[in-house]
């Protein structure tokens, strides 16, 4: 996994390494390394140490906010990389308000879908 795009880590405001999500949600990090392997959460490297770490606006109290793993496995599908993928949840959308991400984590889950399978055709 490569470095991210400068541009495409100043949209996102907040990251979390992985032992940090593990913590959060009281279980082992090689369960949150399985699920980044597995695609059904985003991660890339960045930092200093060239760490794999999560958006934090993916990371529920206990497990993905909903939507998240719906929506990166159509993303994945739709011929999305990862960093398209991070840059098309975290830019503005005014017609939603806000950006996916945010709306995702408002419970707008729904028309985010939507878009993305527009998108997809």
């Amino acid at each position: 996994m490569s470095e991210i795009d400068p541009k495409i880590d100043a949209l996102i405001p907040a990251w979390l390494y992985l032992p940090d999500i593990a913590e959060k949600w009281g279980v082992e990090v090689t369960k949150v390394r399985n699920m980044v392997t597995d695609g059904t959460l985003l991660a890339v490297r960045r930092g200093e140490n060239n760490a794999l770490q999560v958006p934090a606006a993916f990371i529920g109290e206990d497990k993905p906010v909903k939507g998240v793993i719906g929506l990166l496995t159509l993303l994945k599908d739709s011929g999305f990389s990862k960093e398209e993928a991070l840059q098309w949840l975290f830019t503005d959308d005014p017609t939603l308000p806000g950006t996916p991400a945010q709306a995702l984590n408002e419970n707008r889950g729904t028309e985010v879908k939507r878009r993305a399978q527009a998108m997809a055709l």
